[in-house]
């Protein structure tokens, strides 16, 4: 590759090194480790859950359990939003996927994910 060839790298956060020497393996890289997809899914789940929290303010894990089941309720009656999170579960780990979504409802969302894989 030239210096004079315009690119463009989005690394979500990571570092890029444009100078490599010796053998290197084209791939996909993901930022923190995390696969791309499972980043994508957790964020649209976190952003239910922040509309949710206004209408169910107080923090118990009561309203955790019905913002949870407002989730899945959510991904149910939208099936490709729910393959989307499924696959993304798959390919970076329940756990990961659990902690990528940051929030006291994830573990419900995921214990439905692990429901919905053992049943495929």
């Amino acid at each position: 590759m030239s210096n004079s060839e315009n690119w463009k790298v989005n690394t979500g956060g990571g570092n890029f090194n444009r100078h490599i020497q010796g053998s290197y393996i084209e791939r996909n890289y993901y930022a923190a480790g995390k696969p791309q997809s499972l980043v994508q899914a957790a964020g649209e789940i976190q952003a239910l859950l922040k509309q949710l929290e206004t209408i169910y303010p107080s923090d118990t894990p009561a309203r955790d359990m019905v913002m949870a089941t407002e989730v899945v309720k959510h991904l149910e009656s939208n099936p490709t939003m729910k393959e989307k999170v499924i696959k993304a579960a798959i390919e970076g780990g329940l756990a990961a996927f659990e902690k990528a979504i940051d929030n006291p409802a994830g573990a419900f969302i995921t214990g439905a994910i692990k429901g919905w894989q053992d049943s495929e």
